[in-house]
């Protein structure tokens, strides 16, 4: 089926979306990256992404029997196995890495990351015809992103990090077009992509602050 206007615009959206919004253009996770961060920050790190994408089932689990995913249901399958690959790996990184630094304030920390938990899992049973499709979209698309933090907390951890087990980003934006073949399903798309995304960037928000803290001690 050729894609339609629709289409386009949204799978370009998706990218654009998980590029402005997501984790790759974040302050601290350019740190972190760069080797500018303590290890006690990459460790904060591995523990908060662990405590909001740690558990199951995973949101591309859940978005397999969303409302609109029927078109994508077998490739969403394939990507759901190789993302509890990928929650299998953050567990073991998180017991290696070892355990959260003392930061104040710790108990909002953890409330505003229970709050994302929900949000999240709020997003993944949307009824909205292709919103849970585009959230787990682009959570597989912004992992690769998160992968990079991974890779450095590994070596920090002396642990080998295996290759990524999900799609490549060209397939998880090549998946969309089976959903967005209508304008509703594709703003839908972009709606969920659009909270996940910035669900991450507050993340790393939060991940900044408790680091700041902790350097003002």
């Amino acid at each position: 089926m050729t894609p339609n206007a629709g289409f386009a615009s949204t799978r370009h959206a998706l990218d654009a979306i998980v590029a402005a919004d997501g984790t790759a253009g974040c302050a601290h996770v350019a740190a972190l990256v760069d080797g500018d961060g303590a290890v006690r920050d990459l460790a904060d790190a591995v523990h908060a992404l662990c405590a909001l994408h740690g558990s199951a089932p995973s949101l591309v689990d859940r978005a397999i029997h969303a409302n609109g995913a029927a078109p994508l249901r077998d490739w969403l399958r394939v990507a759901a196995i190789g993302f509890d690959e990928e929650r299998h790996l953050l567990a073991a990184l998180t017991a290696a890495i070892g355990p959260r630094p003392s930061t104040p304030r710790a108990a909002q920390a953890e409330a505003a990351l229970t709050g994302q938990h929900h949000a999240l899992t709020t997003l993944a049973s949307s009824e909205r015809a292709g919103c849970a499709v585009g959230a787990a979209l682009a959570l597989l698309l912004d992992w690769h992103a998160i992968r990079n933090v991974l890779g450095v907390a590994a070596c920090c951890a002396e642990m080998v990090l295996l290759a990524a087990a999900i799609p490549p980003q060209e397939d998880i934006i090549a998946a969309a077009a089976t959903i967005a073949q209508k304008p509703a399903p594709a703003r839908a798309l972009s709606f969920g992509a659009q909270q996940l995304a910035l669900q991450h960037r507050g993340l790393w928000q939060l991940l900044a602050a408790r680091m700041e803290a902790r350097n003002a001690l």
